[in-house]
């Protein structure tokens, strides 16, 4: 298969960037890409490994390397090395619902765990992320992404409670199988997290409307504004359908536990994301319906994906300056001689929020083993902080987070912006169902299994997993997909 010795002869290359401060103009995608010619060399760097643990998706010292999707990375990479591009998208939707969503969110477990970085050099692995969105956006644009209409239909109805990434997986194979399917969204437009949660430089709002429009017209019909367990009755819905799939994700946010956290000025990431996209997607920001940044000195709380979406997004509105609070130490630059490949690579890494406000201000944002001990108040609105130093320490057998005697400094803030992860699903949902509830808050299965305690109900996704990726989330919607199918028709072939 393939170029045997194109990982000699070629040097990885990634996709471009557009220039931090010439990106911050705007919320657009940023990525510039490369031609046909060199992205056929970057796939022909694939060594078709004998065990290609790219897509392993094993768990190595408690994390995940490898694509959770199991996707067959060597075959599309010898695709598209060879030209062959409808056999590339072909191979790649076997196992991928979304390519064009992970092709652009997923942090790549799949290129952490290629055996081109082997030598602990995770810079040259295969472009696998890069080639897999390249493949995809070739199928739309060839034509090869047509509606695929199931020929034959059955009696059975199934509800899909969220759209997120989990909801969208498991409506789309159990469409394809031919059943009935109807999504039910609490928002105004269908997406969930990948609507509101992720914003549109990283993920234009274009590419999911998109997608949602040839689930249309394959069949998959979308409710809207369809808030199940509050607006919507959950006994409506398990009276109507054969079978339910809880998969309203895990929006439960962490509080910031400082005194003064009740000030105004102090929010969810969550909530100013969404505002800001929200507004975005409306009125190209002119309705000014949303948290406005400009001219404040702004507080990221959370080191995290969400932390930097909030980092970029505020330098596009103007803030004054940011400062992202992250608990844990800073990581190495390289890979440390306890972290050998494969695992995943325990490094320093600069996302594109970091890179701009370097640029912008001239200084790494992050701040490490710092979090908020109090917030300032002025009139009910937050005027400014006091951070402490903290880290790690073994106390009464017990590892605790202790602050660093004489560590405590004051910065200003007009805008606390608190992205330190989740507390697992919003309850309402799952209670209205009648489904128990784990101590991590998740909804409750058996072990290897998605079907709840309620008959023909299910649940998928953050909801129950807990917080994660957005291919993780795909990947269980579509196992949940096949339990569903097989609870309904006594078998699968999905």
């Amino acid at each position: 298969m393939g170029k045997n010795d194109g990982f000699l002869l070629y040097e990885r290359k990634n996709n471009g960037d557009i220039p931090p401060l010439k990106r911050t103009e705007n919320f657009k995608e940023f990525h510039t890409y490369l031609d046909d010619e060199e992205r056929r060399k970057q796939a022909a760097r694939c060594m078709n490994c004998g065990v290609p643990m790219c897509q392993s998706a094993i768990k190595l010292a408690g994390m995940v390397t490898g694509c959770p999707l199991h996707n067959f990375i060597p075959e599309w990479n010898d695709a598209l090395y060879k030209g062959q591009y409808d056999m590339a998208a072909w191979r790649l939707l076997k196992t991928s619902s979304f390519p064009e969503f992970t092709g652009r969110v997923c942090p790549a477990l799949c290129e952490k765990a290629c055996n081109c970085g082997n030598g602990g050099d995770i810079k040259e692995a295969v472009t696998i992320h890069d080639n897999e969105l390249y493949i995809i956006e070739k199928a739309f644009e060839s034509g090869y992404m047509k509606p695929q209409i199931p020929k034959v239909r059955s009696d059975k109805k199934i509800a899909v409670i969220g759209s997120g990434p989990a909801g969208l997986a498991v409506a789309d194979l159990l469409n394809r199988r031919g059943h009935n399917v109807t999504v039910y969204e609490r928002e105004d437009r269908i997406g969930g997290l990948l609507m509101y949660g992720i914003p549109n430089m990283k993920l234009d709002k274009k590419i999911i409307d998109r997608r949602v429009n040839l689930m249309k017209a394959e069949g998959v019909t979308f409710i809207t504004n369809a808030d199940v367990g509050n607006t919507v009755a959950a006994d409506t819905i398990l009276n109507e359908y054969d079978a339910v799939a809880l998969c309203c994700g895990a929006k439960k946010a962490r509080p910031l536990n400082a005194p003064g956290a009740d000030a105004e000025g102090v929010m969810f990431a969550v909530d100013f994301l969404k505002s800001v996209t929200k507004s975005l997607v409306n009125s190209n920001l002119k309705d000014g319906q949303f948290f406005n940044p400009e001219g404040k000195n702004v507080i990221v709380v959370g080191g995290g994906d969400t932390g930097n979406d909030c980092t970029g997004t505020s330098i596009r509105l103007g803030a004054a300056s940011v400062t992202q609070l992250e608990m844990m130490p800073c990581p190495p630059a390289e890979r440390q001689p306890d972290n050998p490949w494969p695992q995943w690579p325990k490094v320093l890494k600069t996302d594109y929020g970091a890179e701009e406000s370097i640029e912008k201000f001239g200084h790494d944002p992050r701040v490490y083993k710092t979090t908020i001990k109090e917030v300032y108040q002025n009139e009910g609105k937050v005027c400014g902080v006091k951070t402490v130093q903290v880290e790690f320490r073994m106390v009464d057998g017990k590892r605790t987070l202790c602050e660093i005697e004489g560590s405590e400094k004051d910065l200003p803030a007009d805008l606390i912006l608190i992205a330190a992860g989740f507390l697992g699903c919003e309850d309402y949902t799952a209670q209205a169902f009648g489904t128990e509830l784990s101590a991590r808050n998740t909804v409750q299965t058996e072990n290897c299994s998605y079907a709840t305690a309620v008959d023909k109900v299910f649940t998928a996704g953050d909801m129950h997993r807990g917080q994660s990726l957005v291919v993780w989330a795909i990947a269980e919607g579509r196992e949940c997909a096949r339990e569903i199918d097989e609870y309904l028709m006594g078998y699968s072939n999905i």
